[in-house]
């Protein structure tokens, strides 16, 4: 039987009820804790009905919807008890990162301001975030007057919901609560598909600030990244075999076959091999068929390329000693596969290719890192955006840049890193000519043989231009001790490679606290007993602390 509270009866009595009183006894004292730690009255919890839950099956037998009845109410209660404290610690973390692409205060003293429908406006173009009413710039506390803060969010209710302030219009419940003795309204802004002005004018989150969309391309690059477009799968319907550089599939075949030798490719002809490889579709919306974008970056001669996307290209520059300038430069403005081997071919003529033994076999580090950077390029780039790709090899470090649509806004890492694949045709038609690895596969690769090239790890930006970076030490020799004599390898070499396993370890639990030891081991590259090591070192020295169990560890780093 379920009574009005939605609750099925039958099912509480599985429950012990001494225990389920104890741990909400214990729900509520922890509650009582932290609003005692931030300033706010225990007597708020509203949890002295605990105490009421029966004790007994038999008691409960008699009195169960009273007793239900209690329960329910218990739980209602913890739950808000629980909203409050998790909006409490959102705001203080906000206030220890600052404002940000994610992140807006206003003081809002004497009520809403217009600035603050800019600011949802640009969130809900982006990424989303968290506008908190009452908090200055720097984020010092104000709070918003107790009484008007309810009028103020239905005033902010009714002016989300008016499409002459924002559209298209949307609902969003600010949240009043307490942050020591003063009032604060949350505003959680979701991510939305569509793309929002504000009185008619389109706001972007750029950094700390909303900017002002304007211009054809930049509002177009908005329309593409909301809705999540292919825009490798356009249908070009005027576009025929005799644009594309059929020539080039002999040598694809064989490179497909090197991988699988009885690979799909080897039977197909011409024409199937371009419709299996998705590069042959039809348009669902106007019904028309022909080859594709996707098969017109790939395999399309150059000057059909310039017809169809003609701000593509990838400047590659040398910038070590005319910095403001460059020392060497190759401009590429070809079909992907051509456009990789000309790159890679800048890559190995200015960048170091340093010794490297895994496994006792050797493995060029600078062709490794050049790939798996020149790849995610090429294939996850918006090729019809007018920003122009760079690969960029200067003194201290390298990078590629590329137009992109965006999943967030958080750098990206092994252990947390949801691939995204921005164009799959392209990618899957990668992955089958060997010149790429299964998705998301490259991250860690990238991570890995980085840190072993120049003894730091790489960054990985997401963003509207995605830009990865590469540190360069050409003092740097991971391998360099392995030419000494056996037993003999110097005590400062062992310490130095220790040294660079606690910095990556450090660098890891910085990047997520409740990371495990076998994580770090995967996405490394690193033995596990060096690992272990690591650990066990900046355990002894105090600089890493365990707060939790090896299986669910919570690390905590102590910086002096």
């Amino acid at each position: 039987m379920t009574d009005r509270s939605g609750i099925n009866e039958n099912c509480l009595t599985k429950f012990s009820l001494r225990t389920l009183r104890r741990h909400l006894f214990v729900l509520e004292r922890a509650i009582d804790a932290h609003y005692n730690a931030v300033g706010i009255s225990a007597g708020t919890t509203h949890l002295p009905a605990l105490c009421s839950v029966p004790l007994s099956h038999k008691y409960f037998n008699k009195n169960k919807k009273k007793s239900t009845a209690r329960f329910h109410t218990v739980l209602c209660l913890s739950q808000k008890g629980m909203n409050i404290i998790m909006s409490v610690e959102k705001l203080e973390k906000a206030r220890s990162i600052g404002e940000n692409v994610c992140i807006e205060f206003k003081r809002c003293g004497n009520g809403i301001e217009n600035d603050t429908y800019e600011s949802v406006c640009s969130f809900l173009n982006r990424f989303g975030g968290d506008i908190y009413l009452g908090v200055e710039d720097d984020g010092t506390v104000r709070g918003v007057p107790e009484k008007a803060a309810p009028d103020m969010v239905k005033n902010f209710i009714n002016m989300t919901g008016n499409h002459e302030v924002l559209s298209p219009t949307v609902y969003i419940e600010p949240q009043i609560f307490k942050y020591k003795g003063m009032t604060i309204i949350h505003i959680h802004v979701p991510v939305s598909p569509d793309v929002h002005s504000c009185k008619k004018v389109i706001y972007d989150r750029v950094g700390d600030g909303d900017k002002i969309i304007k211009g054809t391309n930049a509002i177009a690059e908005m329309y593409i990244r909301k809705h999540d477009i292919f825009t490798e799968r356009r249908v070009y319907k005027y576009v025929t075999e005799e644009d594309l550089r059929l020539d080039m599939l002999p040598k694809l075949r064989q490179m497909a076959l090197n991988r699988i030798v009885n690979h799909p490719w080897k039977t197909l002809t011409d024409t199937e091999l371009l419709k299996s490889a998705g590069l042959y579709g039809e348009d669902k919306a106007t019904g028309d068929k022909g080859y594709n974008l996707a098969a017109v970056m790939l395999l399309g001669k150059d000057d059909v390329i310039r017809s169809v996307v003609p701000a593509y290209r990838t400047d590659a520059l040398l910038r070590k000693v005319n910095v403001d300038r460059y020392d060497d430069r190759l401009l590429v403005q070809t079909n992907l596969i051509d456009s990789y081997e000309l790159l890679m071919g800048f890559a190995e003529k200015h960048l170091w290719d340093k010794f490297y033994l895994e496994d006792d076999a050797r493995i060029s580090l600078r062709n490794v890192i050049s790939r798996e950077m020149l790849v995610n390029s090429l294939i996850h780039r918006e090729f019809t955006s007018s920003y122009v790709a760079k690969f960029v090899i200067e003194r201290n470090r390298m990078y590629t840049e590329n137009a992109n649509r965006a999943a967030s806004a958080d750098p990206i890492k092994p252990d947390d890193y949801e691939p995204n694949s921005k164009n799959p045709i392209v990618a899957a038609f990668f992955r089958n000519i060997t010149l790429a690895d299964e998705l998301g596969s490259g991250v860690k690769r990238l991570f890995k043989y980085v840190l072993r090239y120049s003894g730091k790890e790489p960054e990985l930006l997401d963003g509207d231009v995605f830009k990865t970076i590469v540190p360069l030490d050409n003092e740097y020799s991971y391998d360099a001790h392995l030419g000494e004599t056996p037993n003999k390898t110097s005590k400062p070499q062992k310490e130095k490679n220790r040294a660079l396993i606690e910095v990556l370890i450090l660098e890891r639990i910085r990047a997520n606290p409740q990371i495990t030891q076998k994580m770090i081991i995967e996405t490394s590259g690193e033995s596990k007993r060096a690992i272990q090591e690591g650990f066990a070192s900046l355990q002894k020295k105090s600089i890493l602390v365990l707060e939790g169990s090896k299986m669910r560890p919570l690390w905590v780093i102590k910086e002096n």
